[in-house]
């Protein structure tokens, strides 16, 4: 058997980061296993403006999440790059299966966050880096001076509507329902903001094109009618950007732990129902998904999992 670690964390945005920061201070042998970017969402994500102690000014996602991976590390906190497919979580040793090898300890704190939900429309797939896209500060760049869709109505769809006005000649919002879901301040700014217009009561229905996307039909909820916009002559194409939510990644958790609606069951200290199993930021069942509660949920579960290895001695 490999080394057997105190704490291993799955996932390396602001709630496995600070885990992996509060176990590290309490000199817990700890291993961040992450397959991608760090920071989980908040890579995603142009500016940070609402977490305490922030740079006030060009404070990015990226920024944030790699000073938190420097203070990990910075107290003893093992890192590997891996895809983990396969977990035990039962037992007093726990095992993560990876396509680099696997991996053992006697806690796990499970941070493998959510994934953007697709539109749900015909043809979405197939304009998947071709128009369709759900990463704004990825993608926003390729869209220089042409005309942009953003679906949703919550916070992320607004502020990446705004993000988008630096590169886009005009982004419209789409919005199934007749108001915005997003906080009175953002809706303050893209209601001023000369270059977002918005479609209310509507849905995408199709996304068409050659290679490139084109066109799309949309459809009012309320009346059902259908309408098929076209990208200006002149550009040739659109972008769509789909900010609808998010889906937890917990595929390799179902038959093991309780999930309610895709997301994993805790208690308010992050336990799950196995023993020396934890779950935090938006992979768990919760109400407020922001980094200030994600980081929250990383250092509870962090003194949890260190309180558990006490009992074990």
């Amino acid at each position: 058997m490999s080394k057997i670690y105190d704490v291993i964390i799955l996932g390396a945005g602001p709630a496995g980061l600070t885990a992996g920061i509060y176990a590290g201070r309490n000199q817990l042998s700890t291993l961040i296993i992450e397959q991608g970017q760090d920071g989980g969402q908040i890579a995603l994500t142009a500016d940070i403006e609402n977490y305490p102690g922030q740079s006030l000014i060009g404070e990015t996602g990226i920024s944030l999440a790699e000073r938190m991976a420097e203070q990990a590390v910075s107290f003893g906190v093992e890192r590997v790059s891996d895809a983990i497919d396969n977990v035990e979580l039962n037992g007093g040793v726990k095992a993560l299966r990876g396509k680099r090898g696997i991996y053992h300890a006697k806690t796990v704190i499970l941070a493998t966050g959510a994934f953007p939900k697709p539109i749900g429309c015909k043809g979405e797939a197939e304009f998947i880096g071709s128009g369709v896209s759900y990463c704004a500060t990825c993608d926003g760049a390729f869209f220089q001076d042409l005309e942009v869709y953003v679906v949703g109505g919550g916070d992320s769809a607004v502020e990446e509507a705004m993000f988008l006005t630096r590169y886009a000649r005009k982004v419209t919002i789409i919005h199934r329902r007749d108001a915005l879901r997003a906080s009175k301040i953002v809706q303050e700014r893209a209601f001023a903001n000369p270059k977002i217009e918005f479609l209310w009561d509507t849905v995408v229905e199709e996304l068409k094109g050659e290679g490139t996307l084109n066109a799309m039909v949309v459809k009012n909820v309320k009346t059902g009618e259908l309408t098929e916009i076209h990208a200006d002559e002149k550009d040739g194409m659109f972008g769509v950007f789909g900010f609808i939510g998010f889906s937890p990644r917990t595929d390799l958790f179902k038959d093991q732990l309780t999930l309610e609606n895709g997301y994993i069951v805790t208690d308010e200290n992050m336990n799950t129902n196995l023993p020396g199993v934890y779950a935090v930021g938006d992979v768990r069942k919760k109400k407020l998904r922001q980094v200030v509660t994600a980081a929250a949920d990383g250092a509870i579960a962090a003194m949890e999992a260190n309180e558990y290895l006490q009992s074990l001695e």
